[in-house]
């Protein structure tokens, strides 16, 4: 007895959840089910291994292997050429005569920082070992430091270059370059929603912020001249102007982009004498680790999305939906807390591939913009990196923390009003997807 196609997709998805709270690899999961599923479907396993092996030969044919190495490459080399350090020395000074400054400034290095890189990770990584020792030391509370660090850390996947603009663009065949102006004004709003949060909590809850009521404030004795201000952002600003305006003027590709910023921020890193052949070659190996899960993930998540249009599961659930009389607006507030439930328990990474596949067919179907659905899907998607138990930001800052006395609740905690001043900052996206479209009229 044959199983009806739609329901071999339904089930596929119940298994991937169960196998992935199992502890099985992502990629894995998704291969397994797409083999499992095609075998049900058309009842021969050789069309399911031919499309295992189709898929991936199609997959790794895409231009996004080039991009994904180069911009991870270049992360890297500027968090080692300490370019982050140096954006927040800069934004610490400017900012030192606002209450709650140094938040202030953690957010706005962090910003810069994710002009440059495009991973969260690293921002997390970075800004744990420069930002909060130095809010420590003024007065700050660890948990709330920790907050802003992690909370400022989802700008890296917002503002371009970003990972996640780049696979959302490879699985809704969006350009790259449109991706990535789309994600700036979304990037700003949120940075500055993350400022005038700091600000007014500085004000309004300071016990929240601050271990005493005065805060300690920079000696005046330790600030730098304007002409060292100037030659610490020079670095941030070549790899800005160079990289992005590059791609935005149309002089590089998104490939030829990231070869540029890779080489230029290997350029950095020597002249700054911040590399050698050890921390290199060690660059050179986490690149290559992030760049074959990341690659893995995506020839499995291609093998997955022909698996689905093969059972027609995008095609029922767009009837279902119309038959129920769901709109647009209550397609995609559905859509948005399924994506944050699932932030809950799986990575960003794995999100994007397991629901899009699903999801694109019925955003299309609803005539939304595919640029600006694929900012709210990032959006929505980097607040699981702070929220509890998985909240992925969080654990690298209390790996890099390495304080016994900071628990992971505390930092969770700190974190809380930066998810909901992002959630609130999503809302006001999803209300106004001009705010995403602007810079591509």
């Amino acid at each position: 007895m044959s199983i009806a196609p739609a329901l071999v997709a339904a089930l596929s998805l119940l298994l991937m959840l169960l196998l992935i709270w199992c502890g099985m690899h992502v990629a894995v999961v998704l291969a397994t089910v797409s083999f499992i599923g095609v075998w049900l479907i058309k009842g021969d396993a050789s069309v399911a291994a031919n499309l295992l092996a189709q898929g991936a030969s199609d997959a790794v044919a895409s231009h996004i292997f080039g991009v994904v190495p180069l911009f991870v490459l270049t992360g890297f080399l500027v968090a080692v050429a300490d370019v982050g350090k140096d954006a927040f020395e800069v934004a610490n000074q400017l900012f030192r005569r606002l209450r709650g400054g140094l938040g202030v400034a953690t957010v706005a290095a962090n910003a810069v920082f994710a002009a440059i890189t495009g991973i969260s990770i690293a921002s997390a990584a970075v800004f744990t070992r420069v930002a909060v020792p130095q809010m420590q030391r003024f007065g700050y509370r660890t948990g709330f430091a920790t907050g802003v660090v992690a909370g400022s850390s989802v700008l890296g996947m917002l503002i371009p270059p970003s990972l996640l603009m780049i696979l959302y663009g490879f699985l809704s065949n969006q350009s790259v370059g449109d991706m990535f102006t789309a994600g700036i004004v979304p990037g700003l709003v949120l940075a500055l929603a993350y400022a005038v949060g700091i600000v007014a909590l500085s004000y309004l809850r300071p016990g929240l912020v601050f271990v005493d009521a005065r805060p300690r404030v920079i000696d005046a004795q330790a600030l730098m001249s304007p002409g060292r201000l100037l030659w610490k952002l020079l670095p941030s600003a070549a790899m800005i102007l160079l990289v992005l305006g590059g791609l935005y003027g149309g002089l590089f590709t998104a490939t030829e982009a990231g070869a540029v910023g890779a080489a230029l921020a290997l350029l950095i890193g020597f002249l700054k004498r911040k590399l050698n052949a050890r921390n290199l070659w060690s660059v050179l190996t986490e690149t290559g680790h992030v760049t074959v899960a990341v690659s893995f993930l995506i020839i499995c998540a291609s093998i997955y999305t022909r698996m689905l249009a093969m059972s027609g599961m995008p095609q029922f659930l767009v009837e279902t939906m119309a038959q129920a009389g769901l709109g647009q607006a209550a397609f995609l507030f559905l859509y948005v807390a399924v994506i944050i439930a699932l932030g809950t328990i799986i990575d960003s990474s794995s999100i994007m591939l397991i629901v899009l596949p699903l999801m694109l067919p019925i955003a299309t179907q609803f005539g939304m913009n595919m640029v600006w659905f694929g900012v709210v899907t990032v959006v929505a998607v980097e607040i699981g990196l702070l929220t509890p138990p998985f909240g992925l930001s969080v654990f690298v800052i209390k790996s890099t923390l390495n304080d016994p006395d900071t628990s992971l609740g505390d930092i969770f905690r700190g974190t809380a009003p930066f998810t909901l001043m992002m959630f609130g900052v999503l809302l006001l996206l999803m209300a106004f997807p001009q705010l995403s479209l602007v810079l591509l009229k």
